[in-house]
């Protein structure tokens, strides 16, 4: 299960032709034209490497990780991830060449999360994982339309990932706007109008200032994994056992992740 446990307050500190037809043969002309863009080709790819030391691929001396194959055990590594991330303890794994290589010919990502485009949670350096190991995709507010949830419907139907986790985050600029929005009668910009269109209907309206937006953001969490279970080809997954979507909340004061029921 993703943490509960007490807040960490640290906060992050920066890391240290011309083309021939497509029938007949190339007229000479064009054939040094060819030649001579070619030859300007390596010429620049020489120049770029100039000063630069050969590429010398480091060797893999770590084994690759054994990936999750359940939402359980999914759940487990991307706690023990965040675990590692708050406490400035990062592994960085799967970026060896052993796994770059084998990725070459497929992938098998052992969660899938919808999260927010705030450049401040990146899933993939939240919970510690590397190549391969998440497939991450990411809108204003986790806010759904079609292309967000084909691309869900991929990662759970045909790559068979068992984990969909929606991760929303504390001080969310989508969900911000929308409360303001809705409480001053504003009308935004088209496109972003259409997200806080979408995100309304999780205001809550119990809450004053500051606390509304806060108390939003989790229900606005809790809504899109509630539209999300109702999709039939996902609910047949979740009833099956094949699949479990879970909502989650990072926080940028403290760095950890912590389960929205």
């Amino acid at each position: 299960m993703i943490s509960e446990s007490t807040p960490h307050r640290a906060v992050r500190q920066p890391r240290n032709d011309s083309v021939a037809p497509l029938s007949g043969a190339t007229p000479p002309a064009r054939r040094s034209l060819l030649r001579a863009a070619l030859t300007g080709t390596a010429v620049l790819g020489a120049g770029l490497a100039v000063g630069a030391a050969p590429a010398v691929a480091a060797p893999s001396t770590a084994p690759m990780r054994k990936r999750p194959t359940t939402a359980e055990e999914a759940l487990r590594e991307l706690a023990a991830g965040n675990r590692r991330w708050s406490t400035f303890r990062e592994r960085h794994p799967d970026e060896s060449p052993a796994v770059r290589q084998s990725l070459t010919t497929a992938q098998h990502p052992f969660a899938l999360v919808l999260g927010c485009i705030d450049s401040r949670v990146p899933p993939e350096l939240v919970f510690d994982q590397g190549l391969g190991d998440l497939m991450t995709v990411r809108s204003a507010g986790q806010v759904l339309d079609e292309a967000v949830l084909g691309s869900l419907a991929y990662g759970v139907l045909e790559l068979g990932i068992p984990l969909l986790m929606v991760l929303g985050h504390q001080s969310c600029g989508a969900v911000k706007a929308t409360v303001q929005a809705d409480e001053s009668g504003e009308e935004l910009p088209a496109h972003i109008q259409y997200l806080a269109d979408r995100i309304s209907p999780a205001i809550d309206r119990t809450k004053e200032g500051d606390a509304r937006v806060d108390a939003t953001i989790d229900a606005n969490i809790r809504l899109i994994r509630s539209q999300l279970a109702a999709e039939p080809d996902l609910a047949a997954k979740v009833n099956s056992g094949a699949l479990a979507i879970v909502g989650a909340r990072y926080e940028l004061t403290t760095q950890r992740v912590h389960r929205i029921g």
